[in-house]
């Protein structure tokens, strides 16, 4: 069967028949089939190695949204997520932007921040100097503390200095380092640490942190999408999606919650795919309100007949380290998104960002939020009272033959 994210009537099959649907899609490994036929939980074990204290497991619901096209390519998008309209909003937006040629996007190389901070510089601006005097002889000091990055192609490309407060001699290196495939966290840090007994000499003052910053200004997506005016349901519902873009632009109130639709459809992606979803919610924020006031991160205009919408941001996504090598599900979801590099993860996950974005505004400039967030809870409610009646059906009927 071909892979495509296109499959029409799939929240009608019964979770069996999704899971043989996808298993024919997607060429699943062993360990993920026996994973998800297993009901996807994960062990005490496993979960033992991955955090601190555990006592237990606490699942969510592994779904997946369908319909996504990016840069000419399908992809069966896994989110792990609590709110059904998440998923089916998503999907229901993405399929509209199908219609019209799909999702356009690019990335930056994996470039992440390592921060050194120092106190009670003496003299900041020759500080500054000399720190760039010496440049070069830094960065390959940096890259000497991570030499296996190094040797896969990544390592140390730039730094700057910035002064932050010249009375108070507050002055900050940071280091841009390129990570490659990974989320980088642990790789910055390391630089940072290595860096700092030689800036000390150079810098004077006291030293302070040595730590990334979740704001990796150097690693951005952009992604941007075009809908049909007629597929919306005509000019007066994109007009009206327009205007709502225009009031977050206006109002950081709006803005907010227009970021928090945003993210609703990529932190619950980064989630299934096992990416640090705190650091990338912080990014985007903190990007939001980086030009001193907070901004949304999308935004929908409409040209020569077509709804387009672009968003850009910062995100810090990895295919390797953290969870992707001991957790089934990540493996699983992996498998299921297809992506061959975290720079195509990253347009993916904005893509689920901008996807859940339109189907907000949709819902928002038409007939209200609340009428479709009912809906899917009326129909989530009746299946679960239809299942809980076989179950008690099932019970019954076990009583009974026990009696006989």
């Amino acid at each position: 069967m071909t892979r495509s994210s296109r499959l029409p009537g799939f929240y009608r099959r019964s979770v069996p028949s999704r899971v043989e649907l996808l298993k024919r899609l997607v060429d699943l490994d062993p360990v993920v089939v026996a994973h998800i036929d297993g009901g996807g939980g994960l062990s005490l074990e496993v979960a033992d190695t991955m955090s601190e204290n555990v006592v237990a497991v606490h699942g969510l619901p592994l779904a997946v949204a369908l319909n996504f096209n990016v840069n000419g390519k399908d992809h069966l998008v896994p989110m792990a997520v609590e709110e059904p309209s998440v998923v089916a909003a998503a999907s229901n937006a993405a399929r509209l932007v199908r219609e019209s040629g799909g999702f356009a996007g690019d990335a930056d190389a994996s470039v992440m921040t390592a921060q050194i901070q120092f106190d009670d510089v003496p003299n900041p601006a020759e500080a500054k100097r000399v720190v760039h005097e010496r440049r070069a002889e830094l960065m390959a000091l940096g890259d000497r503390a991570i030499p296996r990055m190094v040797a896969r192609g990544g390592g140390c490309r730039d730094l700057q200095v910035r002064v932050l407060d010249e009375a108070q001699g507050v002055l900050v290196v940071d280091v841009f380092v390129d990570v490659g495939e990974a989320m980088g966290a642990n790789l910055v840090d390391t630089v940072a640490e290595a860096m700092a007994p030689s800036l000390l000499p150079l810098v004077g003052g006291r030293p302070g942190l040595r730590i990334l910053s979740n704001l990796p200004v150097r690693r951005q997506v952009r992604v941007s999408c075009r809908v049909d005016v007629e597929a919306l349901g005509g000019q007066e519902a994109a007009e009206g999606i327009v205007r709502a873009s225009r009031f977050a632009d206006l109002d950081p109130y709006r803005a907010v919650t227009h970021n928090k639709g945003f993210m609703n459809g990529l932190s619950a992606a980064a989630v299934a795919l096992g990416q640090d979803w705190r650091a990338i919610e912080a990014g985007a924020h903190g990007f939001a309100g980086l030009e001193g006031r907070y901004r949304p991160l999308s935004r929908w205009t409409l040209e020569e007949g077509m709804l387009c919408g672009r968003a850009q941001l910062p995100l810090a996504v990895g295919t390797v380290g953290g969870s992707t090598r001991v957790h089934a599900g990540v493996r699983a979801a992996f498998q299921l998104v297809a992506v061959s590099s975290a720079r195509e993860l990253a347009v993916v996950l904005a893509a689920a960002g901008l996807a859940s974005n339109l189907a907000a505004l949709k819902a928002l400039a038409g007939e209200g939020i609340q009428r479709g967030h009912m809906a899917l809870h009326r129909r989530k409610r009746a299946e679960e009272q239809a299942q809980a009646e076989l179950q008690a059906q099932e019970a019954r009927a076990s009583v009974q033959g026990e009696r006989r």
